[in-house]
């Protein structure tokens, strides 16, 4: 029986070429009509795989056996590499993975806005591993209602423990050690998300220059024995500071409303760009430091290209681009929702003698973009919207393309939201009611009065993951 006439079903093994690869990093075998996506596999591969779902010619499956190697596969450095779900690309040499990235935010832009045009190459990160500045790790009970403290699987909320990481730097081992100790020693339960029962839900970890600003997120208002937390961290720590986070919820969101100061200072001190900054628990910074300095003097420069005297920084969080802008433009509004992060953003005005040039403002960007835009001249102002991955809110889409502003740069960590709001403002895609569609007068030119793409380039920073964030620079016809 050829491959074409073979029955594929549930829990059939198969042996395919890997022709392609996903924008999840997943590899593509075609048998017979059925296409497969296996993870953690590369092109040019003959891999004996297993189905694990298959419904409308469109099929799931677990790689076996690697017959055939591809010139592009390297040792994965993790030994819990295909078992937790925080990495997906390990497996491919560095240089593919940028490649895979780029056509990743090529594809999206093609299937999701029906813009076809050439991605340039992702820009690298200096470190592949140890990148990261920031640690986000869940605490639950494993089936036998033991602790355990690691990383969500794939599509799943079950808890692979870890001790070690590799894609973060040395301390993110010692908070782990710190905190199963300190749950081992005080009779501490993890959270479990079946009944609700247990304490600690969530660890998150900021580094800034050395100092570190740890929180523990709670389901219950008392962190137990949160001083013998404390001498824990101290002995692996010189200088941190402890909060507690409250959330009852029972969403997929890390934080609740509630934080509160256990041990340490409220914020610590950074500087990225020539910007002293400073940051708290809730604080967004970018997690590669080497690949946002290479991102925010990007966006800078295209502003200054632009001749604005004015900038706009959208979700602006702790307020480094904001002054950034600042600097160089001239005057530049930063508007962000957290109050901390514009706490701290109102924080780093007088240190960087910024008076009189930034000005920071607190609330969601829908409501308060139309009231900057009004009081602003459109044709002097340059826009910076960088949304958190579900995107750009519609109405401040519309807003941006009823100001007249001349040049736009979104930065999105999702190509799949990205390529939409690129579709809304370009005219690529047309509302009908509360659905989006494609133009079909749209492949005939640039459309007047939104905008054309002036240019695109990813960068990567988040090595060895799916995920990569992309600067769109956007000129209004």
């Amino acid at each position: 029986m050829t491959e074409d006439m073979q029955i594929v079903e549930k829990n059939g093994e198969f042996t395919g070429l890997v022709e392609s690869l996903g924008s999840n990093g997943e590899g593509i075998v075609h048998m017979g009509e059925t296409v497969f996506f296996a993870p953690f596999t590369a092109v040019g591969e003959k891999v004996k795989f297993k189905a694990l779902k298959v419904k409308d010619r469109i099929g799931y499956a677990k790689a076996l056996e690697i017959l055939t190697p591809a010139d592009e596969r390297v040792r994965p450095r993790c030994p819990l590499f295909t078992k937790c779900g925080g990495c997906q690309l390990q497996h491919l040499r560095y240089g593919a993975q940028l490649k895979l990235k780029s056509k990743t935010v090529k594809d999206a832009l093609r299937k999701i806005a029906g813009i076809d045009m050439e991605v340039p190459l992702a820009v690298k990160s200096d470190f592949q591993y140890e990148y990261r500045n920031k640690l986000q790790i869940p605490v639950g009970v494993d089936k036998n209602g033991e602790n355990v403290i690691g990383f969500y699987a794939e599509r799943s909320h079950r808890i692979v423990p870890v001790q070690r990481c590799p894609i973060h730097p040395y301390w993110a081992e010692q908070v782990v050690s710190a905190f199963s100790a300190y749950m081992e020693k005080c009779g501490v339960r993890g959270y479990s998300e079946a009944d609700g029962s247990g304490v600690l839900r969530h660890i998150v970890v900021r580094e800034v220059e050395g100092n570190f600003i740890v929180t523990a997120v709670t389901a219950k208002d008392c962190l137990p024995r949160s001083d013998r937390l404390i001498a824990l961290l101290g002995e692996k720590f010189k200088s941190f500071s402890l909060w507690q986070n409250v959330n009852k919820g029972d969403g997929n969101g890390v934080f609740g409303k509630d934080f509160r100061l256990l041990y340490g200072e409220p914020r610590f001190v950074g500087h990225e760009c020539g910007v002293r900054f400073e940051a708290g628990p809730n604080t967004f910074l970018q997690v590669n430091r080497g690949v946002c300095r290479k991102l925010y003097e990007r966006v800078a420069r295209y502003g200054v290209e632009s001749g604005a005297a004015v900038a706009i920084d959208a979700y602006s969080g702790g307020g480094i681009l904001t002054a950034l802008l600042a600097r160089q433009i001239g005057k530049a509004y930063g508007i962000e929702a957290v109050s901390e992060a514009s706490a701290c953003a109102d924080a780093l005005v007088e240190p960087n003698k910024l008076e009189g040039r930034m000005f920071n403002i607190c609330g969601r960007v829908e409501d308060k973009l139309p009231e900057v835009l009004s009081e602003a001249i459109a044709k002097e102002t340059f826009l910076v919207v960088d949304p958190p991955r579900k995107g750009v809110d519609r109405g401040t889409l519309r807003a941006i393309l009823h100001s007249g502003i001349p040049r736009v740069a979104m930065i999105s960590c999702n190509p799949a939201t990205m390529a939409r709001d690129v579709g809304i403002l370009t005219g690529a895609l047309v509302e009908e009611g509360s659905e989006l569609k494609k133009n079909p007068n749209f492949a005939s030119g640039w459309q007047e009065g939104f905008y054309s793409v002036i240019s695109i380039q990813p960068f990567d920073m988040f090595p060895q993951t799916k995920w990569i964030e992309t600067l769109v620079c956007l000129e209004r016809k």
